[in-house]
């Protein structure tokens, strides 16, 4: 059934299993620290980031639902560590990981809310153009971000992400929403994170959330806006991922311009860990094409 097979493919992925990533304390050309990071915006908001690479090439990291840098991006961390040619920063989005206090809120555009913070970090950390890399919820703030700062964004990757939320999204969520069902296995990254008492309540307010833009928003989160991407941009997409309608990568590459769909067919939610090696390359490839 379903929710034996939440330890391989979870809207969050497996989190678990991977050796701790190295801390480094590497100066890059703009003075930017390879490792842990903190920063406050602006806006008052904490933000905490990890850093890797010495290239001029940037490009930020954006996790999943409930996701942390390390949590949701230790095999790409590693790979890009002391790269020449690029410099990754992966970060934990507002309200999640270690970018706490404040609690996260749900404002209905909580995507847009999550694009404009990101925007902001990386102009603070020095970089007025840059790539993105979304996964999941990442990838939805990272199509947000494309559409609505063009000049910005140089490129952009996405994998298990969607524009607009259907009702066997909202099935796909029902059927994780209660995490006392999940194995402990799944389980114990993000109540090492969250605290146990705590785990529960954020993703449940994740979950109502997530219907709330369904219900009330009629499930639109920027499909209409992926006309307006200009960057070019490559589309992942695991071929048995079960926390995502099938119809989503198909519409992905048909709606934005200029954009590529890679297929892995054996690929679930989580492919970016378990073909790490293929997707690593991938990506890395089309970042530092001119």
């Amino acid at each position: 059934m379903f929710m034996a097979g939440i330890v391989s493919f979870g809207r969050m992925g497996l989190r678990t299993g991977w050796p701790a990533i190295p801390q480094r304390s590497m100066s890059s050309p703009s003075g930017l620290i390879e490792g842990p990071n903190t920063l406050t915006l602006s806006q008052g908001q904490k933000i905490h980031y990890e850093a890797r690479g010495q290239g001029s090439k940037a490009a930020l990291l954006m996790p999943g639902a409930l996701g942390t840098a390390s949590s949701d991006f230790a095999p790409q961390l590693q790979h890009f560590s002391g790269h020449p040619q690029l410099r990754v920063i992966a970060w934990d989005p507002p309200g999640y990981g270690a970018s706490r206090p404040p609690a996260r809120t749900w404002p209905l555009d909580f995507f847009d809310r999550d694009a404009k913070l990101a925007i902001d970090l990386m102009d603070q950390l020095g970089f007025d153009q840059f790539s993105v890399l979304g996964w999941s919820d990442g990838g939805i703030t990272g199509m947000v971000m494309a559409a609505e700062y063009t000049e910005q964004i140089e490129k952009l990757v996405v994998w298990g992400a969607n524009a607009f939320i259907s009702a066997q999204d909202v099935q796909h969520i029902t059927n994780v929403s209660d995490v006392s069902q999940w194995s402990e296995r799944m389980r114990r990254p993000m109540e090492e994170t969250y605290g146990v008492d705590y785990f529960p309540i954020i993703w449940k307010e994740w979950c109502q959330a997530y219907r709330a833009v369904f219900e009330k928003n009629q499930g639109e989160i920027c499909r209409q806006r992926l006309a307006q991407i200009q960057c070019p941009t490559l589309i992942v997409h695991g071929d048995k991922d079960a926390m995502l309608d099938t119809i989503h990568p198909d519409i992905l590459q048909r709606e934005i311009p200029n954009a590529r769909l890679e297929r892995f067919p054996d690929g679930k939610h989580n492919l970016h860990f378990k073909y790490q090696k293929e997707f690593n390359q991938m990506t890395e490839e089309f970042l530092s094409a001119n």
